[in-house]
């Protein structure tokens, strides 16, 4: 009887400690996100995990981050994201649940993970929590935080959070750095080919960019272009990019510039 009553407590006092563990990371997240909404953060989980990749080869490698403010990024970059990664982005809540179908019926047809459906608001949570690992426990985690930061945070400074922090190649981060490497110019003076460029490398930064295979990026640029025109266009189903999700088909671009 007396073992019975101690392995009671013992269950009861686990279950309490886990409870509390859980609300206060949830408080954490919560206070951490409000916090953002006036403070620019500095490194992000991801950036962290690729300066240490960098660092086990150069330990004096440092990343390149340029901080700026949401007025001086060219808004044809926030347009060719928009068209690129997610063309309901001023109306969902975190999600697009069609992008999500979309993703699972191409993910089935390939019999692996080629794409993953994320909206802008869950790539930047992958970016500012978590990690680039493809897995369900994390698509979970990603889910949660892209609902949170919705919450709290305005479409405007959520599209200024992500074009900072976004990974536009081999250590760089942000729409200021990549601007400077790739065009010799700041962000706010991307011309609407440049801006469609540094769109189309976000899905595979390090493998896709306006520095690295040309070729290939010429044709996500066009097509990018093309949907910012408003044109529908159909994706050619090439073996070399099938692991490169197409932008969606859209008839307007909006860009939260007033929100």
């Amino acid at each position: 009887m007396k073992l019975g009553k101690r392995i009671g407590r013992i269950v009861g006092f686990a279950l309490g400690a886990a409870v509390l563990v859980f609300v206060v990371v949830q408080a954490w997240f919560l206070l951490h996100i409000a916090y953002w909404t006036q403070v620019d953060p500095g490194r992000t989980s991801f950036m962290e995990r690729r300066l240490d990749e960098m660092r086990a080869r150069d330990p004096k490698a440092r990343l390149d981050q340029r901080w700026v403010e949401y007025k001086r990024i060219s808004t044809h970059l926030k347009r060719a994201v928009i068209a690129a990664e997610d063309a309901k982005f001023v109306d969902h809540e975190g999600f697009d649940w069609d992008g999500i179908q979309r993703a699972l019926e191409r993910n089935q047809k390939r019999g692996k993970v080629v794409a993953g459906g994320s909206t802008i608001s869950q790539q930047l949570a992958k970016n500012l929590y978590l990690s680039p690992d493809r897995n369900p426990l994390r698509k979970v985690k990603e889910g949660v935080t892209a609902y949170r930061l919705e919450a709290a945070l305005s479409k405007r400074r959520l599209m200024e959070l992500y074009l900072n922090v976004a990974e536009f190649g081999p250590n760089l981060w942000g729409a200021e750095a990549a601007s400077q490497f790739y065009f010799d110019r700041p962000a706010t003076r991307m011309t609407p080919a440049q801006a469609a460029s540094l769109a189309g490398s976000l899905p595979f930064p390090l493998s896709s960019n306006p520095a690295y295979r040309t070729g290939r990026m010429r044709w996500r640029r066009d097509l990018i272009l093309r949907r910012m025109r408003g044109e529908a266009v159909e994706i050619p189903q090439e073996a070399e990019d099938e692991t490169v999700p197409p932008p969606p088909v859209m008839e307007e671009i909006v860009v939260p510039d007033s929100l």
